[in-house]
């Protein structure tokens, strides 16, 4: 339901406007009737012209009705507003806490899906729909390259994908950064191609171990193929990544014992782009660059994390601190509460 909200907003930018606005005249009169129309006014910051002609429009639609002692809401009215209740409460309060999250996370955008990835999978499936239904709705048309990451949430919202996206676009999809010690299938390859493959659209591979010594990567980049896919990742529009509970990937890295110490002894907490922080934020430790860094994402117009679950709130949380501010968040109910109410201390 939620990329409902957003294709209407994008076709009426005002509709949700209006229908909140008028849906919540109908609460007010609910909860006051009767009421005079200056009163319900002062009660709802409304000034009296525009109450008046909201209240003229819900009247002729046969919604209220007035009386010497006020409006209140005829039988059609009570039934419309208790129709209306379950969907407005979620509209309402995803949208109210959308805004509480982006502000708390010092980011523009978040969307959030209902449940919790932790308890389900299926989340993992709704966060990848509203992935794709929100690629669609802000990306322009024209040759796109987007970058990808690997992992498990990854490669399930890639299952998500679907060939609406690449209408009227011609997007080539590439990894953002070179493979590391995990099962092939979500690897970032693995995920580009799979994207590809959904969108009915390009991609290109990158056969780069990511942790390797530079003077074993060195002479790979001077291959003609590796320096291609590496100047299509350095020229993405588009970013997609996961955000990772920092031990779990570390151990997914198959990084060194002395490593891992060192990331548990500073209590690291997240990783993302081979960068390891602490809830604090502070970069504990990195994995020399093959493909994108975080720094990079400051000049990519559109940059998507996509996480969730409530284990994921302490690492979504610390990577934020980093992110580029026009970052869109993509996450779930499980996270978000666990963000907001600061469980994630």
């Amino acid at each position: 339901m939620h990329s409902e909200f957003a294709w209407i907003e994008a076709i009426a930018p005002d509709f949700m406007g209006v229908i909140t606005q008028r849906y919540q005249i109908l609460q007010f009169i609910s909860w006051m009737s009767p009421v005079g129309r200056r009163a319900l006014a002062e009660q709802m910051k409304l000034s009296e012209r525009v109450l008046r002609t909201e209240t003229e429009f819900l009247r002729k639609q046969g919604l209220i009705k007035s009386s010497k002692s006020g409006m209140v809401l005829t039988s059609q009215g009570i039934e419309v507003f208790q129709g209306l209740e379950q969907f407005m409460n979620r509209l309402l309060g995803f949208k109210e806490d959308e805004k509480h999250l982006a502000d708390k996370l010092g980011i523009d955008h978040c969307l959030i899906v209902s449940g919790d990835a932790d308890q389900s999978s299926r989340v993992l499936d709704e966060m990848g729909k509203e992935l794709n239904s929100t690629l669609q709705l802000i990306l322009p048309s024209g040759q796109l390259t987007i970058a990808v990451m690997g992992g498990t949430t990854m490669a399930r919202v890639a299952q998500q994908m679907t060939y609406k996206l690449s209408a009227g676009r011609e997007l080539t999809f590439v990894p953002a950064r070179g493979g590391v010690g995990e099962a092939v299938a979500i690897q970032a390859n693995s995920v580009a191609a799979s994207m590809a493959e959904a969108t009915d659209s390009k991609y290109r591979v990158l056969y780069i171990p990511e942790n390797v010594s530079a003077k074993t990567y060195q002479p790979l980049l001077q291959e003609p193929s590796v320096r291609e896919v590496l100047q299509l990742i350095d020229n993405a529009q588009v970013v997609i990544h996961s955000i990772g509970d920092a031990l779990v990937m570390a151990k997914r890295r198959s990084m060194s014992p002395e490593a891992i110490a060192k990331l548990t002894k500073q209590h690291a907490v997240s990783e993302t782009f081979g960068t390891f922080f602490d809830a604090s934020g502070k970069v504990i430790y990195k994995i020399p660059r093959i493909g994108l860094q975080i720094p990079d994402l400051d000049h990519i117009p559109y940059v998507f994390a996509v996480a969730g679950g409530r284990s994921k709130a302490k690492a979504i949380t610390a990577y934020m601190k980093n992110a580029p501010s026009r970052t869109w968040l993509i996450t779930d109910v499980g996270a978000s509460n666990a963000i907001l109410t600061g469980e994630t201390r």
